[in-house]
């Protein structure tokens, strides 16, 4: 493990934690009751503040089925003040992408999201970012992607996703256990096995042929699963949407990485490069969504945050009751391509 960068990235997270304590001028999202279209419709009371720690874990929304996060029904409101039913629109084809990768049905294309309101108490700072990240993304990450999907035959990118995918399995396993669900590390240990062997290094996925679910856990969703549901939204450089628990687990998943664990920078940092540019080529689909919101940093943090509570309620359910995992991951510790000063 490279103590440097571990303790570079605990300073950033302590940092972020202590202005967490300030005061925020926003609140948790607000819930809304539902009730027959035929009654007449009443605003519904804001929820109370949420904050960045566990004792606040109430506040957190709620997720009623794997398919799509939905809006809890707030305890406080009376039984007079219903509100009216939305009414449902066939998703287009960009929308049917977004919610296979992301789990849930789009946004609006103004970003917004029925009945819900992100905790983004830092929207300033974070917009900036975010049109950093864009300048990247269309200057270097989108093109590279483009012609990664253009040159490389399908199947040899499916052998890709399926060898990366494969190597997050130690992460995965370790959070899986962190959780309680030895089960479910155990067939993740099966899958890992299974494909690291008959796969060719993981390049194959008989373990999906064989039926063995795939799961993908990180440390952030372990902190979630313990009782930090709540935690405002942060977007950091290069590493893109995260929340303030989220930056947490990237400390806590790096002595876990096993592509941190090359230390000759000349096999590294390619091999880091060629997983960025993978993940970025999965999200080509949401390229159309992205650039015709009237205003796509609300519609990305939406979205995410949407998936990331999706994936922690997933992780409060009964092996039986759990949804499929979200085929996508935040961009983990291991992916961005950088030198081994302290090696």
């Amino acid at each position: 493990m490279n103590v440097i960068r571990t303790a570079s990235l605990l300073l950033l997270a302590l940092a972020l934690s202590a202005c967490a304590a300030k005061p925020a001028r926003d609140s948790a999202p607000a819930s809304v009751a539902v009730a027959p279209a035929s009654a007449p419709a009443a605003p519904a009371p804001a929820a109370p503040a949420a904050s960045d720690s566990a004792a606040d874990a109430a506040t957190s929304p709620t997720v009623a089925s794997p398919a799509a996060p939905v809006a809890a029904v707030d305890s406080a409101q009376g039984d007079g003040a219903p509100v009216q039913a939305a009414t449902e629109v066939a998703p287009t084809g960009a929308e049917d992408d977004f919610a296979a990768l992301y789990g849930g049905p789009a946004p609006t294309a103004d970003g917004a999201e029925p009945g819900r309101s992100p905790y983004d108490p830092w929207e300033g700072f974070n917009r900036r970012v975010h049109a950093f990240n864009n300048v990247v993304d269309r200057a270097v990450a989108r093109p590279l992607a483009t012609a990664y999907v253009n040159v490389v035959p399908r199947f040899a990118r499916t052998g890709v996703t399926n060898f990366f995918s494969n190597l997050r399995a130690p992460v995965t396993i370790t959070n899986q256990l962190l959780q309680g669900r030895p089960g479910d590390a155990w067939d993740s240990l099966g899958r890992f096995m299974m494909n690291s062997t008959l796969g060719i290094g993981g390049l194959f996925d008989p373990a999906s042929r064989a039926l063995v679910p795939r799961r993908s856990e990180d440390f952030g969703q372990t902190l979630g699963a313990w009782g930090w549901r709540s935690s405002r939204y942060v977007e950091l450089p290069f590493f893109g949407p995260r929340t303030v628990r989220d930056v947490f687990g990237l400390a806590g998943d790096i002595p876990l990485s096993p592509i941190r664990t090359i230390e000759e920078d000349k096999i590294r940092i390619p091999l880091q490069g060629l997983q960025l540019v993978d993940m970025r080529s999965q999200l080509l689909a949401l390229d159309d969504i992205r650039d015709g919101a009237v205003d796509e940093y609300a519609l990305t943090r939406d979205a995410w945050l949407q998936r990331r509570n999706y994936q922690i309620q997933n992780d409060l359910r009964g092996r039986r009751d759990r949804g499929k995992d979200a085929d996508d991951a935040p961009i983990p510790v291991d992916a961005m391509p950088m030198p081994n000063w302290g090696n």
